[in-house]
């Protein structure tokens, strides 16, 4: 475990070569020349907002996503301050903002997922980013925090899926293959034709890779078709098909001693067992935009979702089939020097679950076999979401904004394996909620400041809403909290440096709390208050030495401090202790190089502080620094042809650390507890990519 001296000193080597660059006597940059620059996380105009009126948020973008393997979501997400992925492997991820969600056993909750505008978190929060390619996407917004009142008001806040938009009157196809370590290969077809009254692009994905670790193969095939049409001067129609299968084996996590000796491990039960999951997942939309007026558009869409999920796992094997349908519609309009928006989102999805008995350990050695059933259920669930927002303009420094939404949820659970007094079937439907949000924004020659103050919530997961024996738990409730958000956004050095920094502090009600009583057992309740305070910075800097060459080194700095106010479980007080699973200190910062030439180098780093393991605080992940690299050569062979080349390499120095953590494992008949899910040893990979417009 490193020292706080030592610590200190990583925070220092990783400055160093961010002010060298901004001490260097640089030549005045042209404008031509910062509109090429990479897009800088926290400069508006560099990207088309979806959030709301002056609801800030954080973009990164294709420029961002090509410094790393093309498979690499975790490090693409982590580059925004105050937001922190941690993955266990390709399928099993678990996104925190601000520490919110850093609680959560599996899987990525309290916060919503949208896709080209369409939500795509399921009926009790959880939200699966790894059922989208990360080379379909042309943009990925995220609101931290309760802000963002068109997109619920969660506690966690929201995350924009956005796809590519590609010019007008041109056709074209493009391929980007790409393969590496662990016998990772990948490949990604694009047609895509645009013009003045219709789009259509469509694409085709396959990725497979053997993983690191024992049981850890992985392969998913997608297809994406996103089209529009142009109805007239006022009306717009699209279509939205997302489709994914994909197959993941589940090494697990490791306890300390397997982690130590040998991360290429896979848990012993579920490498006999063969664990993993099939999914099939097609999401369906159809939305459409119209202008009643200069001051008044509406866009609507409906939509559809299917999930069929196989998964076995050591303790039983689990069947679930969900299907989700929902409707969205905003207006947005202008009222003199104001402006609003307003709107509401239903969603409602069936949820059917049945588990039988694994029988592995008499399946001769041949992994899972599926035995007698042990429970059937469905749950409906039901999400109301109403909104609007009213920003007005004082004058052209000075603005405010208000919001306000309100969410209905409900559950009804329907117990369909037992009968009679065994059943258990139970509706739980949560007291509605009202969330109001207030923000300020004073605009000058070179920035802004900003404020914001909102109110956010949280419903518990499906296991925290019902005990371990089934039933639903009738004292559950729903999270609930206020943040407070000061900001400013700041360009020096005549365009040059940008800096972002900001401030705020959340206290959390209601704590959810999900026990683990058993291998696939939770007790969830409500328990206590935590407070959620810290600074974020977010720097860069653009240098040309010459004219041929631009470098950008970047900074971006999280400081967690988030702690248990009130946490008393049993007879243990936790109060006063850090918020388990969250790093105190977190660091992405890296250098572009650019040349005129068409070649450009990245080199990333990230350095994640200890990581607190149990409420107790008694065990700690250690600290770790891992770098990247990766370079780029794009060239054009002709007026309709070009041609890109790249290679890269991950954990430079092949360093061991723990890419994802469980929080309070226990261990089950005498075996230790496994908290850790090893990172990648170093790794390589290189591509090719193709391009042709007709």
């Amino acid at each position: 475990m490193p020292t706080p001296s030592r610590t200190s000193f990583k925070y220092f080597l990783v400055l160093v070569p961010f002010f060298l660059c901004l001490k260097g006597t640089a030549q005045e940059i042209k404008r031509d020349s910062i509109t090429q620059l990479d897009e800088i996380v926290l400069t508006e105009n560099l990207e088309t907002k979806k959030a709301t009126g002056i609801t800030a948020s954080s973009t990164v973008n294709t420029q961002t996503f090509e410094k790393f393997n093309p498979v690499d979501v975790p490090n693409v997400l982590n580059q925004i301050s105050g937001v922190y992925l941690l993955s266990g492997a390709l399928n099993t991820n678990r996104i925190t903002i601000r520490g919110v969600g850093a609680r959560t056993p599996f899987g990525t909750d309290k916060l919503r997922l949208y896709f080209n505008g369409i939500p795509v978190t399921n009926g009790t929060g959880f939200s699966t980013i790894e059922a989208f390619d990360l080379e379909n996407l042309g943009s990925i917004e995220v609101i931290k925090g309760p802000k963002g009142t068109a997109f619920g008001s969660n506690l966690g806040g929201s995350i924009l899926l956005n796809t590519q938009s590609d010019s007008e009157n041109r056709t074209r196809i493009s391929n980007r293959f790409t393969a590496g370590s662990y016998n990772m290969w990948k490949d990604n077809l694009l047609f895509s034709h645009n013009e003045k009254k219709f789009s259509l692009s469509l694409s085709y994905n396959h990725l497979e890779t053997d993983g690191f670790r024992q049981n850890n193969r992985f392969v998913r095939d997608g297809v994406l078709l996103n089209s529009n049409f142009n109805l007239g001067s006022k009306s717009n129609l699209g279509i939205l098909v997302n489709y994914i299968d994909y197959n993941a084996q589940i090494p697990s996590t490791l306890n300390q001693t397997d982690f130590e000796e040998d991360p290429r491990r896979a848990a012993a039960n579920w490498l006999a067992a063969r664990g993993g999951e099939d999914n099939r997942y097609t999401l369906a939309g159809l939305y459409h935009s119209y202008d009643f007026t200069e001051n008044l558009s509406n866009t609507t869409s409906v939509f559809y979702t299917y999930l069929d999920h196989d998964e076995p796992r050591p303790f039983n094997i689990l069947e679930e089939i969900t299907n989700g349908f929902g409707a969205r519609s905003v207006f947005q309009g202008k009222w003199g020097d104001a402006q609003y928006s307003m709107g509401g989102e239903l969603y409602k999805d069936e949820y059917e679950w049945s588990t039988f008995r694994n029988l592995f350990r008499d399946n001769n050695g041949n992994g899972s076999l599926r035995g007698d059933q042990i429970s059937d259920n469905k749950e409906f669930r039901t999400q109301l979401n109403l909104f609007g927002t009213f920003t007005y303009a004082f004058s052209e420094k000075f603005s405010a904004q208000l919001g306000l939404s309100f969410n209905q949820t409900e559950y009804d659970f329907r117990e369909l394996f037992n009968t009679g007094d065994a059943n258990t079937s139970a509706e739980r439907d949560f007291d509605p909620v009202l969330l109001p949000s207030a923000g300020l924004q004073y605009r000058f020659s070179n920035g802004r400041i900003y404020a914001n103050v909102s109110r956010g919530f949280s419903n518990p997961s499906l296991e925290e809403t019902l005990t371990p024996d089934g039933i639903i738990n009738p004292d559950i409730e729903q999270e609930k909290g206020t943040s407070y958000e000061l900001g400013t956004q700041l360009v020096f050095l005549k365009k040059r440096l940008f800096l972002n920094l900001t401030g705020y502090r959340m206290n959390i009600n209601n704590l959810l709390v999900a026990e683990r009583v058993g291998e696939d057992q939770f007790i969830g309740r409500n328990a206590g208050e935590t407070r959620h305070q810290g600074l974020e910075i977010d720097m860069k800097y653009a240098w040309n030495p010459s004219l041929e060459l631009l470098i950008s080194p970047y900074l971006g700095y999280s400081f967690s401090d988030h702690s248990f106010v009130d946490f008393v479980d049993g007879d243990d007080d936790f109060s006063g202790n850090p918020l388990t699973g969250v790093p105190r200190h977190r660091i992405s910062s890296g250098i572009d190089f650019r040349h005129t030439s068409g070649i450009r180098l990245n080199l990333t780093h990230q350095f994640v502080d200890e990581i607190p393991l149990t409420d107790a605080n008694t065990l700690r992940s250690e600290s770790f620094n891992v770098f990247n690299a990766r370079l780029n050569y794009r060239t054009q062979i002709s007026q309709n042809f070009t041609l890109g080349v790249n290679a890269g390499v991950n954990n430079l120095f092949n360093t061991r650390y723990a890419q994802s953590v469980l929080i309070n494992a226990v261990g089950f008949g005498g075996a230790l507890p496994r908290f850790f899910y090893p990172g990648n040893n170093i790794n390589y990979y290189g591509g090719v990519r193709v391009g042709y417009v007709f």
